[in-house]
């Protein structure tokens, strides 16, 4: 059993902003590239992306600010401010036809596939040199952040150019100050931003003031968060929710763990594809059934990978040994691209009992600062 106290912040929130009215940066001494002049707007910004790992030049002394940011290297600067997580362990597929192994953006696109927050084209192909339009920026950081929910809000006087796709995302990022319009009330959706903006918008991105700490719910209540993890994206949400709760931490570990042979559902043969196939052979069993003090806890989160649209298999063994007679109980999943969907309706009915409420679907690069806003959203 794994069960574990979290005291004291440990990861940063992130705020993100994005627009075409970015503020100028103060001069620096030396921009590391001779194409920056000390005294250009976005010199600060490139400056510190440069000192923070996340954009290198097209040359060692070029850093060509107003050339276009491609899909390759928006992916590869994201994949970096994830912390450049291990690829070792995840099932990648078959790879794009236009993306060879050992491309420098090799790790960036296919992390952005896992992840979910950029995808291919239907020919099969990335496109990883395709200019990256204000549009696709907003959607993809759209996706970054959960796919939140948006109002419309007031329209952009180019409204009806914005790709049906994307018309989510734009309300999103407009609605929390991530993109403003230029003259005329004009978004420009089509638009391509330079690799000097994106510069600006990373260094806003990193450096802006956390926010407040959400209230802790319900006073007097105990938290717990029970999750099964199969890559560490789950785990990693799952602190992320102890963290901003201050609640304790409970593994759910099948007696029978899943190596990553077992978890390759492109493999026929692989243990998920067999047992999702054949639900009866399912091996619900667990090291440890209920956590120590089980009854003292009020508010239960139950975290999970997506298996085939449903609650991966092993959460199914948690719900069905504990009594959740007077808790409030979360879902909360973890997917590249599948939603929630109907996985904690159908726990709810497997348990019986408990306050069951409206869960939450993150990405694997979600933040902090999305989890604790997604938090102060629920009424506990």
């Amino acid at each position: 059993m794994k069960i574990r106290k979290r005291t004291g912040a440990i990861l940063l929130a992130l705020v993100l902003t994005l627009s075409l009215s970015i503020t100028a940066f103060a001069a620096v001494e030396d921009t590391g590239f001779s194409d920056v002049a000390a005294d250009a707007w976005y010199a600060g910004a490139v400056a510190y992306v440069r000192e923070n790992g996340l954009m290198s030049g097209t040359s060692e002394t070029a850093f060509s600010p107003d050339g276009t940011m491609t899909r390759g290297m928006l992916v590869t600067t994201l994949y970096r401010m994830a912390g450049s997580p291990s690829l070792e362990n995840e099932t990648l597929g078959d790879p794009f036809s236009d993306v060879p192994d050992g491309a420098w953006y090799a790790s960036g696109v296919y992390w952005a596939r896992l992840t979910g927050v950029v995808s291919g084209y239907s020919d099969g192909q990335f496109g990883p040199n395709d200019p990256v339009s204000r549009e696709q920026i907003a959607a993809i950081l759209w996706r970054y952040a959960g796919s939140p929910a948006a109002e419309a809000g007031t329209d952009f006087a180019d409204e009806g150019s914005i790709s049906d796709y994307a018309a989510q995302a734009v309300d999103w990022a407009r609605a929390n100050g991530i993109v403003s319009g230029v003259d005329g009330n004009r978004f420009l959706p089509q638009d391509s931003a330079t690799r000097a903006q994106v510069a600006a918008i990373l260094q806003n991105y990193l450096t802006m003031e956390r926010p407040t700490e959400p209230e802790v719910p319900a006073e007097g209540s105990r938290v717990l968060v029970a999750y099964f993890s199969a890559t560490g994206n789950t785990e990693r949400v799952a602190n992320q929710i102890a963290e901003a709760a201050r609640g304790d931490l409970f593994e759910i570990t099948p007696a029978d763990p899943y190596t990553s042979d077992d978890l390759n559902w492109t493999d026929e043969d692989s243990r998920v594809v067999y047992e999702y196939e054949n639900p009866d052979a399912r091996d619900t069993e667990l090291v440890t059934d209920t956590p120590e003090n089980w009854d003292d806890y009020d508010v239960v989160f139950i975290g999970y990978p997506i298996w085939w649209y449903d609650a991966a298999w092993p959460v199914e063994g948690f719900v069905e040994a504990n009594d959740f007679t007077g808790k409030t109980v979360i879902p909360f999943c973890t997917s590249s691209s599948s939603g929630l969907g109907e996985s904690g309706q159908r726990l709810a009915e497997l348990a019986g009992t408990g306050n069951w409420q409206e869960g939450q679907r993150f990405p694997s690069g979600a933040t902090q600062a999305d989890v604790e806003g997604w938090l102060d959203t629920l009424d506990l």
